[in-house]
């Protein structure tokens, strides 16, 4: 039996918290409509943080990306899950004393490096026949396109000497223009088979990254709306934080996914180019209500 999925009116939408991998690419390749989009956003007035798990790019490397796909957008306007992890670990350790080992890209690094984090190198790590203490206290593990043994080999030996565990998100695949292939998610799982440390997640579907986003944007929750591809990290993150949500049919998750779902996004769209003909019929059916009442 299928399961009914009740859509709401699309109305009282004034921000969003959009993804990017599967939302506005496959890869390198824009998806149909991606600066209509952005325009109309524009013209509308509508505030946004692009939101992403991708924690390989930042935010400069994503504005440079959309500026070669005909969108400008401001670094203010991305918020990635390296940058939250940052974020994260510096409201809950002191940077000038914290010593952090990255498997990741400049993503991951930059944001730790830039809140006062000391990055530590290749086999360095704190055991018994090394009184020096220039191991890590906390493993951070994002997206890696330059992962290599000795990155895996240096994070489990950290991790194994009692360093925290933290990923910055854990999304076991990822959309791309050559299909779907492994994401972060799969990297955890390696490591956590060779420590037996389950990773501390920050990004989506964790509250972390959209409080933050919701903090950035400065408008009201109930005036919000997640638009993301995954129910399982975009979807489920929003509803975890009581946020409306929009899941848009480009990416990771199907119809045939909603029909065995425990949660629902409040609606369900096949491209950017529905959301963008959504966006300006309600900017439509406002200019309608406000010129009845003159």
């Amino acid at each position: 039996m299928r399961k009914r999925i009740h859509m709401e009116p699309f109305s009282n939408v004034c921000a969003l918290i959009i993804d990017m991998d599967g939302v506005l690419w496959h890869g390198d390749q824009p998806l149909p409509g991606l600066t209509d989009f952005f325009q109309t956003l524009n013209e509308l007035e509508i505030r946004f943080i692009l939101a992403t798990n991708n924690a390989s790019l930042t935010p400069g490397q994503y504005v440079t990306k959309l500026a070669r796909m005909g969108v400008t957008v401001n670094q203010n306007d991305i918020l990635t899950s390296g940058m939250a992890t940052a974020l994260y670990l510096a409201e809950h350790t002191d940077p000038a004393t914290t010593r952090v080992f990255v498997v990741g890209e400049d993503g991951a690094r930059q944001p730790l490096s830039e809140r006062g984090f000391t990055l530590t190198g290749l086999y360095e790590v704190n055991n018994n026949s090394n009184t020096s203490n220039n191991g890590a206290d906390i493993v951070v593990c994002g997206k890696d396109e330059t992962l290599t043994w000795d990155k895996l080999a240096t994070a489990t030996l950290n991790i194994r000497a009692g360093a925290k565990f933290i990923g910055t998100n854990a999304d076991a695949t990822l959309p791309t223009e050559h299909g779907v292939i492994h994401g972060n998610g799969a990297i955890l799982a390696a490591l956590q088979a060779a420590t037996g440390v389950a990773p501390l997640i920050i990004g989506k579907p964790e509250p972390h990254i959209f409080q933050q986003a919701l903090a950035l944007l400065g408008i009201a929750r109930a005036q919000t709306v997640v638009i993301g591809d995954r129910l399982d990290t975009d979807i489920l993150g929003a509803v975890r934080t009581g946020i409306r949500s929009l899941m848009v049919l480009t990416g990771i998750s199907t119809r045939e996914d909603l029909e065995t779902s425990d949660y629902q996004p409040t609606w369900v769209m096949q491209d950017l180019c529905s959301i963008t003909q959504a966006l300006r019929s309600q900017q439509l059916s406002i200019s309608d209500e406000t010129s009845k009442h003159h």
